[in-house]
């Protein structure tokens, strides 16, 4: 697998998880949703129900009031009475009122007259609910609502059932009516299938969505990819041809301090020593000055030699290490400028890899040499620190200063070249300076693990 496509790869795995985790917690949530409304109709439903079968048994103590107030004149015909106008009370297909006493003895069931003189207090459901035993505790307790399963008249068939029940309390007589509620579990099966279905469709639609998202997010990374190539590659070239003028600049400058330093102290001496030859030769003795100072200038060129080699790779920077090739470069710098140097210098007991501190080193003798030419500065700030993920150096002076961009500071190599040299190694490199208020230099470069 090619490293852009690991990289398309990664750019769509976060997306395609952050989609699918929207569309679970959306489903999740529309179910929810869904099942709260379904619970809602339901218990509509229930309390519609709940007000109808209210409503019914208002009726029926309104039919038997009149019995029932005159009740003390003959209370065995009043019972018979209450009993045959409660028989004859119906509604609908399967809607009957039912009475029992206090012991669960059957009054009144005008669809299963069969029950009625039969004791059904032990009766329990399919579901082990005591059908009378609760009933008669709701009308106790001055009216009430009970659910339970029982035979459906029209349908000869057992479907849930909720009845109502009051008490007739001069006679310890439970009255009541119910209702069955099997519709409503057909209108919750129709609207959970509606909201399944709908739920569904949010999925699939969801789905789709983000099928053309990611399809729109791959193609812009295709896209992004081979800008961003052609963009890595003109990098590259620029980076390459950078190198390039970095090397020939660097060898113009090697080239100019042999020619201006130790040619011209060579042919110096060779001049010294062909004028000594000739003195020699005519028997003045001042040959011997000559020579004399021959030798002094080719003890010059021997220095000059000695500098140009540390300038190219000091010593001290491969035998010890950044930081005391570091403090050698300062305390000479001090000692022959008389300008006062406050370091801070904290590294990592492990050595730098051997370019970065060959990198920091050239900035640092780069910087100095600028201060020294251009700054006019008595002091100078130098902090170098180091862990294991970076190495950061700030160098800032109080001299003069200057306005970046103008002048022969930005044209000339030396900060063009210490840019270069921190750029190579994919460092950041960063130039503050202001007429009058000094110059401070920051070179940043990453660690690799």
């Amino acid at each position: 697998m090619s490293l852009k496509t690991k990289i398309l790869m990664l750019a769509l795995l976060p997306l395609v998880l952050v989609a699918a985790t929207i569309m679970l917690i959306e489903l999740h949530q529309a179910r929810q949703l869904g099942e709260q409304e379904i619970r809602i109709f339901e218990s509509n439903l229930l309390a519609s129900k709940e007000t109808e079968l209210k409503h019914y048994v208002s009726l029926a103590l309104t039919s038997i009031s009149h019995v029932y107030e005159n009740r003390h004149q003959n209370p065995e015909a009043a019972k018979a009475e209450v009993k045959s106008i409660l028989h004859n009370l119906t509604y609908g297909d399967d809607g009957y009122f039912f009475a029992y006493d206090e012991n669960g003895v059957t009054l009144v069931h005008p669809q299963q007259p069969e029950l009625v003189g039969q004791n059904l207090i032990e009766i329990q459901d399919s579901n082990g609910d005591w059908i009378i035993k609760n009933l008669l505790e709701r009308a106790r307790e001055g009216g009430g609502f009970h659910r339970y399963r029982w035979r459906k008249p029209s349908l000869d068939e057992v479907e849930d059932k909720l009845s109502y029940v009051v008490q007739l309390p001069e006679w310890n007589w439970m009255l009541g009516t119910g209702l069955y509620v099997d519709d409503i579990a057909r209108e919750v099966s129709k609207i959970r299938a509606q909201v399944d279905a709908n739920i569904r469709e949010t999925f699939f639609t969801v789905l789709l969505l983000t099928s053309v998202v990611v399809v729109i997010v791959t193609a812009i990374g295709i896209a992004f990819n081979l800008h961003e190539h052609r963009m890595a590659d003109a990098r590259l070239r620029d980076l390459a041809h950078r190198y390039m003028q970095f090397q020939v600049s660097e060898r113009r400058r090697f080239s100019r301090e042999l020619h201006d330093g130790i040619n011209q102290l060579m042919v110096s001496v060779k001049f010294r020593i062909e004028l000594a030859m000739e003195r020699f030769q005519k028997g003045d003795e001042m040959g011997l000055n000559d020579l004399e100072r021959g030798r002094s200038v080719l003890n010059d060129a021997i220095q000059e030699v000695r500098r140009i080699s540390h300038d190219l790779r000091p010593s001290v920077l491969d035998d010890l290490g950044l930081q005391p090739a570091l403090n050698s470069l300062l305390d000479d710098f001090s000692e022959r400028t008389g300008i006062r140097i406050e370091q801070q210098v904290e590294l990592t007991p492990e050595r730098l890899p051997e370019q970065i501190e060959i990198t920091m080193y050239r900035v640092v003798q780069e910087s100095l040499t600028n201060i020294e030419k251009h700054a006019d500065a008595s002091m100078i700030n130098l902090q170098l620190f180091s862990d294991k993920k970076r190495v950061r150096l700030e160098i800032s002076d109080n001299g003069c200063g200057f306005k970046p961009g103008q002048g022969n500071h930005i044209q000339g190599i030396g900060l063009r070249t210490m840019r270069e040299r921190v750029e190579l190694l994919g460092g950041t490199f960063k130039l503050d300076a202001e007429p009058g208020n000094g110059t401070r230099i920051i070179a940043e470069l990453e660690l690799e693990e």
